[in-house]
């Protein structure tokens, strides 16, 4: 059984035993747990979901949008196929001044990577994306807002913070992406991958994706070993990764669940 499933599981079993039920703004109540937290080594692991399948690619062009590209326009993910911002769209095609248009605003990768080679350890390195002039003007105010980034040794570690997890539909996502991220960093600055740290504000199940959750929990006694990640060792600069960089060697999977997004 992969790590991640194991504490995955473990959170979303929490969530449906003790989770406090409430209405929320999306208007589909959830069942939730404060301050949920995720460890992983990613020397000795990649996380990613075995109990159900993840759009790994998907999830990696995402990131990519996010902070190579720095990019909010929509149309850019749909012509790679990738429809995770459809509905949040605006009449411009874009999310505002959210996401990736924050990380080009405040120059925070050009920033991160610069400090890593230059001062690595500097205490006050990190990617925010919660710039509270922008949020009113963004589609969605960000879920995963805050990483920050520490070096011990030759090892670069990272925290996500993240404000709101829809353990469902965003977290796997989330979690998968970032790891991938942090692989992706420490290659181009000079380090290996370290301890990456996934914290939950508010970590929830919705109310109709109760089911869907108990499917994926009844796979537990057949999930699978984590599989290897592979990442072009060609690459040094980190704008020219590219999806095709990134792979997973030997990913066995349940099938995948569907369940409906929360807008």
């Amino acid at each position: 059984m992969s790590l991640y499933d194991e504490q995955y599981l473990n959170i979303v079993e929490r969530i449906l035993k003790d989770g406090y039920y409430d209405n929320n703004r999306t208007g589909i109540s959830t069942y939730k747990l404060p301050h949920q937290v995720m460890q992983f080594d990613l020397q000795k692991e990649f996380p990613i979901l075995t109990t159900k399948k993840v759009a790994f690619k998907t999830a990696v062009k995402e990131i990519l949008w996010i902070m190579k590209d720095q990019s909010n326009d929509v149309r850019l993910l749909q012509e790679q196929n990738c429809h995770v911002w459809d509905e949040w769209m605006q009449e411009d095609g874009t999310i505002g001044t959210a996401y990736g248009w924050v990380v080009r605003e405040y120059d925070q990768i050009d920033n991160l990577i610069h400090t890593l080679k230059t001062n690595p350890q500097d205490r006050r390195m990190m990617i925010n994306l919660w710039q509270i002039p922008h949020l009113a003007t963004g589609a969605l105010p960000p879920c995963c807002f805050l990483s920050m980034w520490d070096v011990t040794g030759d090892r670069l570690n990272c925290m996500l913070i993240q404000r709101s997890g829809d353990m469902g539909l965003g977290v796997p996502f989330n979690t998968t992406q970032y790891a991938v991220l942090v692989h992706m960093i420490a290659q181009v600055t000079g380090f290996k991958p370290g301890l990456f740290t996934h914290v939950i504000n508010n970590a929830h199940v919705y109310e109709n994706h109760v089911e869907a959750m108990k499917e994926q929990l009844s796979r537990r006694a057949e999930a699978y070993p984590a599989p290897q990640f592979w990442l072009n060792p060609e690459i040094k600069d980190f704008y020219d990764f590219t999806v095709k960089d990134v792979k997973l060697i030997g990913y066995k999977h349940h099938d995948k669940i569907s369940m409906e997004v929360a807008v």
